[in-house]
């Protein structure tokens, strides 16, 4: 039960640093894009919806 409500992993995602040894590509930075744009807009769908029916 411990690891469901562990959102460490979700919040790091946002304030990673680049990895040096790693090169970036158009697709790479793209997908890292649209992954956190899709994240922000879950959490903000499920923040109205706890305010629409509270």
């Amino acid at each position: 039960m411990k690891g469901l409500f562990d959102f460490s992993e979700v919040l790091t995602y946002f304030f990673r640093k680049k990895d040096p040894r790693r090169k970036s590509n158009f697709n790479l930075r793209t997908m890292h894009t649209i992954n956190k744009i899709s994240i922000l807009m879950f959490l903000a769908g499920v923040v109205y919806f706890i305010i629409k029916h509270w």
